[in-house]
């Protein structure tokens, strides 16, 4: 789960609601929907109303292959629009090597949440230049690169290898009350790369090659995030999302629930070098992830889903899927804007 800041909503006025039928959609008979439709069913029961109590009830009887005449039967496909383009990014769930002794290799701590941390605190550079946190007991596990350390606290849960054996998954326990801003963008300001050069994998580099330097860039972003421990999660299933229910690789996104309703289906197409043209489900937030036209996509676990992620940063459009009534309620009033 992403957790750096973002803008806020669009005025009412500005919004445009449209009802459009499955054969709008591109794509849409090629899906696998029954792979959309078990996300689905692992978190509907906690949406609220009873048109989705009922739809979850029934969903739970669905079988893979009764799927697409699921969703058509029962939803209709919303296009909400704000006049802010659409951008889709992908998030994933880093691994890192850790301990839960501190050692020569395990130097840098993820702390737990200091109680003095409930509003507006230190920022990064004073948490980590002062003393504020040593001796405390707070340490939660030890980890060996200070970079990946940084970027765990980007995604807001990950899992940890431990030296002892075994793994620990960790997620996100609070922050310091400083909204997050962008080393990449920052980057970009000091003239080291241009905008479409700039990636997760690029700015770890450069900081790696640049110690001193690149330590100023960390400092950039005043936001520091805390963690927790998370027990009782299958090795084979993903993080907790903001539903607290495991998401799932390529079917679960994160959307700003201002406009999309936490555990809706929402279909996907994404324009780019690589098209996705997918349904999938609500199940995540981020601040990051603001807007009626802004998803976050689950792309798995490990290094080869980071790549992937940090590659996605494309074009194009979604929509949420509605029970019928609510979908024309929502509607706006043709000639109308809002």
């Amino acid at each position: 789960m992403a957790v750096m800041a973002g803008s806020g909503a669009a005025d009412d006025d500005q919004i445009t609601r449209r009802v459009l039928s499955f054969s709008d959609l591109d794509g849409w008979a090629q899906d696998d929907h029954g792979a959309a439709l078990e996300a689905f069913q692992s978190t509907c029961d906690l949406m609220d109303g009873p048109d989705w109590r009922a739809i979850c009830a029934l969903a739970q009887t669905q079988k893979p292959h009764q799927a697409r005449q699921f969703f058509e039967l029962l939803f209709r496909p919303v296009l909400i629009d704000t006049g802010a383009p659409a951008l889709f990014t992908g998030y994933f769930e880093p691994e890192l090597d850790g301990s839960r002794t501190r050692s020569a290799r395990f130097q840098y701590p993820l702390y737990r949440r200091p109680p003095e941390a409930s509003g507006t605190w230190k920022t990064r550079r004073e948490i980590m230049t002062s003393p504020a946190m040593e001796g405390r007991g707070l340490e939660l596990v030890w980890v060996d690169d200070p970079v990946e350390k940084f970027f765990l606290q980007v995604q807001g849960s990950g899992r940890i290898r431990l030296a002892e054996g075994g793994a620990m998954r960790v997620g996100y326990g609070g922050n310091n009350g400083h909204g997050y801003k962008s080393i990449g963008a920052e980057l970009v300001r000091r003239g080291v790369y241009t905008q479409h050069q700039v990636s997760a994998a690029v700015i770890q580099n450069w900081v790696r090659r640049n110690p001193i330097d690149g330590q100023d860039l960390l400092f950039h972003n005043p936001s520091y995030v805390f963690f927790r421990e998370v027990t009782g999660l299958s090795p084979d299933k993903g993080p907790l999302g903001a539903m607290i229910r495991s998401v799932t690789p390529m079917r679960s996104v994160a959307v700003d629930p201002a406009y999309v309703p936490l555990g809706a289906p929402i279909w996907l197409e994404k324009d780019g070098a690589n098209p996705l043209r997918r349904l999938m489900v609500a199940q995540d937030t981020g601040s990051a992830i603001k807007g009626a036209q802004r998803a976050d996509v689950f792309f798995g676990t490990g290094s080869d889903a980071g790549a992937a992620a940090g590659r996605l940063k494309d074009p194009g459009r979604m929509l949420v899927l509605m029970p019928i009534q609510r979908a024309y309620a929502m509607e706006t009033p043709r000639g109308s804007a809002g």
